[in-house]
C-alpha cells in the first residue's frame, strides 16, 4: 500500500475524512510526510506533534505541551487542540473559537464511511442534541437510515423512545450519553423500547451491521398552495455515492421543469468539498457556471496547498436566482459551504429552519500508519466574495422549529410547508415561526460528534 497519501487528499478539504480508500488505505501524513517511526505510543505522539506543527491552521496559537506527559495518543491529541479566544486578523474584534471540530477514528471507519460510503450501527438516530439537558422531553426518534437494521425493524421518525438497553430515556438525556447507539463492532445487540404515534409500545433487538449509506433520497416534484412546480430533494451526505442518484434527480427536475429549488439539507453534516460544490452548481446552473465556489485557504507553512473549486452547470440549466435550503444545527461543514458559495454569487438563498452548526474549517484527513486517521483542522473555507468564518453558524431566514413527529418532505413538514409558504408568498409563516432562532452567540458552541446516532460532522478537501 502506498504510504503518501496528500496527492490522493489533497482535493478532500471541506467535509471530514474522505478518501483513503480511493488512495489504496492508510499510509504518511496528508502532507506527504512519512508515517510514524513506530507504532510505540513515544513514536505516534512525537509524529502527531510533528504533524501539528506543520498543518494545523492554528498552529502558532495552540499549545505545544510535551508528550511526557501522556501515556496515549488520544490525550495528547486533545492536549494539542487550539482552546480558541485570540483575535481574529481583520475580525473587527472577534475571537478565535476553541477548535471543537479536530478529531480522529480508525482508519477503517474512514475508509469505510468515506470511500465506500458505509457505516456501521444500527441505522437509528434520535434527537438528543435538540433536547439536552431536557430530561423530562420526549425522546423521538429523527431519522432511520433506509438500508439500516432499524429500517428493516420498521422502526420509523417519531417513535418515542423510552428506554435503549434498559436505560431510560430521562436517565440518558440527563447525562447526555447516547454512547449506546454507536457500537464498536459488527454484531453488538441494542434493544429499544418505543412508543409509537398510536400509544403502543413495543421492545425492538437491533443488531450492527455495516450497512450501505443513501446520501440521496425523497426526490420529487410538489406544488405549493398557489400551483408554484417545486423540485424538493433531501440530500443526507456529501460523499461520491450522492453523484448519481442526485443526478438521475435533477434530471427529472429538469424534465418536469420545476421553477422552485429546494435543498434539504437539515441532516447534512458535510463531506467532500467537491460533491457540495456539485450541490451548488445544479442550484446555480449557467448563473454559477466557471465562478468561484469556495476557496481553501491553510496556514502559512502550507499556502501552496491553497485551493480553489468552481462552479460547474452539471444540470446544463438556467439555474435559480433564489433557492431554498432547508436547515439546522446539524447542518455542518460542507453543506454551510453551499449556502456560502451559492450567496457568493448573487444566489438568493432563503434558509428554512434553524442556525447551522458553524465550522467554515475543514480537514486533510492523515493516517500516522497505526490505523488512526487524524482530521485536525487544516484550512477555512470563503467564497467568491471572500466571505467565511461563520462559527456562530449561518441564520435562517425563516425561524422554524422541526417537528419530528411528522415525516420529513411530508405535506405536514413544518421546514417544507414554511418554504412553500415562502414561495407563494414572498414572506415567513407566522404561525410556524418562532420568535427567534437558537442563538449561538455568548456561549460555547460543541462539537457536533453524532453521537445520538446521527451523521458525521466535517469537510475534506477532496
Amino acid at each position: 500500500m502506498p504510504t503518501a497519501i496528500s496527492r490522493c487528499l489533497r482535493h478532500w478539504a471541506l467535509c471530514l475524512p474522505i478518501a483513503l480508500a480511493a488512495c489504496g488505505g492508510g499510509g504518511g501524513g496528508g502532507d506527504g510526510a512519512p508515517p510514524a517511526q513506530s507504532c510505540a505510543v513515544p513514536d505516534r505522539q512525537a509524529w502527531l506533534a510533528d504533524y501539528f506543527n506543520d498543518n494545523y491552521l492554528w498552529y502558532q496559537l495552540s499549545p505545544r505541551p510535551s508528550p511526557s506527559g501522556f501515556s496515549t495518543v488520544e490525550s495528547y491529541f486533545d492536549a494539542l487542540l487550539y482552546d480558541g479566544g485570540d483575535p481574529i486578523p481583520g475580525g473587527g474584534g472577534a475571537l478565535w473559537p476553541a477548535d471543537r471540530y479536530s478529531g480522529l477514528q480508525s482508519t477503517e471507519s474512514f475508509n469505510r464511511f468515506f470511500g465506500d460510503g458505509q457505516t456501521l450501527g444500527y441505522g437509528l438516530a434520535v434527537a438528543g442534541l435538540e433536547v439536552t439537558a431536557q430530561p423530562s422531553a420526549p425522546l423521538y426518534v429523527r431519522y432511520v437510515e433506509p438500508a439500516s437494521p432499524a429500517a428493516a425493524a420498521g422502526i420509523v421518525r417519531g417513535d418515542r423512545v423510552l428506554s435503549l438497553n434498559g436505560r431510560e430515556a430521562a436517565d440518558i438525556i440527563a447525562a447526555d450519553d447516547f454512547s449506546v447507539l454507536t457500537p464498536a463492532e459488527r454484531g453488538e445487540r441494542l434493544t429499544v423500547v418505543l412508543r409509537n404515534a398510536s400509544g403502543q409500545d413495543r421492545s425492538v433487538q437491533l443488531t450492527a451491521t455495516v450497512h450501505d449509506l443513501t446520501p440521496v433520497r425523497s426526490g420529487q416534484v410538489l406544488f405549493s398552495p398557489n400551483g408554484r412546480r417545486l423540485g424538493y430533494v433531501f440530500v443526507k451526505d456529501m460523499i461520491s455515492q450522492a453523484a448519481s442518484p442526485l443526478s438521475s434527480v435533477m434530471a427529472d427536475f429538469r424534465n418536469q421543469e420545476i421553477q422552485e429549488l429546494v435543498l434539504d439539507l437539515r441532516y447534512n453534516g458535510g463531506g467532500l468539498v467537491s460533491m457540495g460544490g456539485t450541490v451548488a452548481s445544479y442550484a446555480a446552473g449557467n448563473i454559477g457556471a466557471g465562478q468561484v465556489y469556495t476557496r481553501l485557504l491553510y496556514n502559512d507553512k502550507q499556502s501552496d496547498n491553497n485551493e480553489t473549486f468552481r462552479f460547474s452547470d452539471p444540470g446544463d440549466w438556467a439555474g435559480f436566482g433564489k433557492v431554498y435550503v432547508l436547515m439546522g444545527e446539524r447542518t455542518c461543514s460542507a453543506s454551510e459551504q453551499v449556502i456560502n458559495g451559492l450567496r457568493g454569487v448573487g444566489v438568493e438563498v432563503i434558509a428554512i429552519g434553524d442556525v447551522t452548526c458553524g465550522k467554515p474549517v475543514g480537514f486533510l484527513p492523515s493516517d500516522d500508519g497505526c490505523g488512526t486517521t487524524y482530521s485536525i483542522v487544516n484550512f477555512e473555507g470563503v467564497n467568491a466574495l471572500n466571505q467565511g468564518r461563520y462559527f456562530d453558524g449561518l441564520a435562517p431566514t425563516c425561524a422554524v422549529a422541526e417537528d419530528f413527529t411528522r415525516p420529513i418532505g411530508g405535506n405536514a413538514d413544518p421546514l417544507l410547508v414554511a418554504a412553500a409558504h415562502h414561495i407563494d408568498n414572498g414572506s415567513c409563516p407566522v404561525a410556524l415561526t418562532r420568535e427567534g432562532p437558537q442563538s449561538r452567540a455568548g456561549a460555547p458552541r460543541r462539537g457536533n460528534t453524532g453521537a445520538d446516532g446521527g451523521e458525521r460532522s466535517g469537510m475534506s478537501g477532496r
